[in-house]
């Protein structure tokens, strides 16, 4: 297990979220992380400098991802490694909602949503003065060294 090395990588979502309205019109279009006046965040950010709240939401997430992070047994006795891409809608009340992965390995993928739905609920993001809804995504590379 010494040998195991985590790589995160943070992309934020810029087009997603748009398509998955189709089936429940009743909900209000996602506002990408970019154009949005107020990004999502950890309590424990809500003191930072505007300016740096994104940065300080990154580091969070992070530190919740290496917190959370181990390795499934199941893939690290086979020697499986791989990306796997974490998309999920930060809701208007802070909740985490709708989360997919897609990756190398479907226990891989098991274990990187168990790591999302671990998240605390978060202050939401805003736009024009309320709250919106907010898709986000994450890379998250399970590899053997």
């Amino acid at each position: 297990m010494k040998n195991l090395l985590l790589i995160l990588l943070f992309i934020p979502l810029v087009g997603f979220g748009q398509n998955a309205n189709k089936k429940k019109k009743e909900k209000e279009p996602e506002k990408p992380f970019v154009i949005i006046d107020d990004v999502p965040m950890f309590r424990s950010c809500k003191n930072v400098f505007k300016s740096q709240r994104r940065e300080c939401f990154q580091n969070k997430m992070t530190k919740h991802i290496r917190k959370h992070f181990y390795y499934p047994k199941y893939a690290f006795n086979r020697g499986i490694q791989g990306r796997v891409f974490v998309q999920f809608i930060i809701e208007k009340d802070g909740s985490i909602s709708e989360i997919k992965t897609r990756g190398a390995d479907k226990s891989l993928e098991n274990a990187a949503l168990k790591i999302i739905k671990k998240l605390p609920k978060l202050i939401p993001g805003k736009a024009n003065g309320k709250p919106v809804r907010v898709p986000y995504s994450i890379p998250i590379t399970w590899k053997l060294g």
